[in-house]
């Protein structure tokens, strides 16, 4: 017996020289057991919004805990315009994402490819498209993965999302970002999010509140989504307000006055609208924009008067989901950001910042009284073409969250594009939530998450 062998069997009392022996050293295997290579996979989601299509790479590890791709946790590339842009064109819309698929595929090792599951959820723009534009849309596009893609590209990997499923994703991959799954309900953290074309509310509510949720109106999803994720069963109150995104909710406001002038707008501003397909005359009162009669029609666009038949509503009748202790902290996203960023309610460019409603009605009534060239001088990171929109976006956005959710015009909210995460920032949108779930769902992995 040579001396490692004797060295190693004193420090190994509890095996006899036999065992260790035979099991280990007469056998040639190594003391130490190999390392079996990490497994991690990616994930191709498509994001098909009204304004422009993008494209967002998520890679994971065996606990689904983003790594790195590159410097960043995700890549993203983004084409414009939307989808729903070519209704009279499906194959060019389907074309306008192999830009997006390329630099999808050229970040995804390809060996991977196959095991790699590919998604496109379209939004709100191809929701509001008439006729069988949207389908015809989508059926190029599935063809076009088909045909193009070397990614997993399942039968129901392309589809319009509904809104309760954008909440959702956007509830999941906020609260996944920030570390709270997994907790009670009230250690989560609520979400709305101003999109194009619809605006989405939601929150985790006791099992109590979701037992005695009433019945959705007709048409609509169900107030209540159950979800399971990291042992822990939640219920969502999530609700989609179509006609109520930020390019939407213009088109919804110039109908009140319904080509007349509009007190949303600055004076020396003359010019058109057009939102799905519609073309609406822009222009103001003689005396210039106004913040009270701009929020007086921005309320009743907002139909906040309309009846409800349940003990509390938001607008348009729609029940609020209680307002419990999971919309105690609340994460306003998208136009909400870009809004508070560009007129200076949070720092520019900062990922994120603290806000509270009263603050976009400070720049409602300062931007109400200003002409349409004072503006551009006084909110220099607006861009010309939503200078003009300034007066009314505001008004709109502190009505919504104040008159139509609800919150006190002092609530601190978190206005976010960015979440810090380990040490990079990853963006607060839908398809982190729709790659959780994809992954989630692979053989590999032990349901990590799945809706009921």
């Amino acid at each position: 017996m040579n001396y490692l062998t004797c060295f190693l069997l004193l420090l190994l009392p509890a095996l006899s020289s036999s065992q260790y022996l035979g099991n280990i050293l007469l056998t040639n295997r190594k003391i130490f057991p190999k390392q079996e290579e990490a497994v991690t996979s990616y994930a191709v989601i498509f994001d098909a919004g009204s304004t422009g299509s993008r494209v967002h790479v998520f890679h994971f590890d065996q606990n689904l805990d983003l790594l790195h791709i590159g410097n960043d946790l995700e890549f993203y590339k983004k084409v414009t315009p939307g989808l729903s842009s070519y209704a009279d064109d499906p194959e060019k819309a389907a074309e306008s994402l192999v830009p997006l698929l390329e630099a999808a595929e050229n970040v995804v090792p390809e060996d991977l490819h196959p095991k790699t599951p590919l998604k496109l959820g379209a939004t709100a723009g191809l929701r509001l498209l008439e006729g069988d534009a949207a389908e015809n849309i989508l059926t190029a596009v599935r063809d076009m993965f088909n045909n193009r893609s070397t990614l997993n590209v399942q039968s129901d990997a392309v589809a319009i999302i509904d809104g309760t499923q954008e909440g959702s994703y956007l509830w999941l991959a906020i609260n996944y970002l920030l570390g709270r799954l997994g907790k009670k309900f009230s250690k989560t953290v609520g979400v709305v999010d101003l999109g194009g074309g619809s605006v989405q509310m939601a929150y985790a509510v006791s099992r109590n509140t979701a037992k005695n949720a009433p019945v959705a109106p007709d048409g609509e999803d169900p107030y209540i989504k159950k979800l399971f994720v990291k042992g822990k069963k939640y219920d969502l109150y999530v609700h989609s307000y179509l006609h109520f995104g930020k390019e939407a909710s213009r088109a919804e406001i110039l109908k009140i006055t319904n080509g007349a002038a509009n007190p949303c707008i600055l004076a020396g501003y003359d010019g058109t609208y057009t939102y799905s397909g519609v073309e609406y005359a822009v222009y103001p009162p003689i005396s210039g924009s106004s913040y009270d009669a701009c929020r007086d029609i921005v309320l009743e666009a907002l139909k906040v008067k309309e009846p409800c038949s349940h003990p509390n509503c938001t607008f348009g009748g729609v029940w609020d989901g209680g307002r419990g202790s999971g919309q105690k902290t609340i994460y306003a996203t998208s136009s909400f950001y870009y809004l508070a960023s560009d007129v200076g309610i949070i720092a520019a460019n900062a990922p994120s910042g603290i806000a509270r409603p009263v603050d976009f009605e400070s720049v409602a009534k300062k931007s109400c009284g200003l002409t349409f060239e004072d503006a551009k001088i006084a909110y220099p990171l607006l861009t010309e073409e939503r200078i003009p929109w300034v007066c009314m976006d505001s008004v709109y956005q502190y009505t919504l969250l104040v008159d139509g959710f609800g919150l006190d015009p002092f609530q601190e909210i978190t206005v976010a594009i960015e979440i810090e995460y380990e040490d990079a920032a990853v963006e607060t949108a839908w398809p982190l939530g729709t790659a959780i779930e994809a992954i989630s769902a692979l053989p590999k992995f032990d349901r990590f998450m799945y809706f009921m």
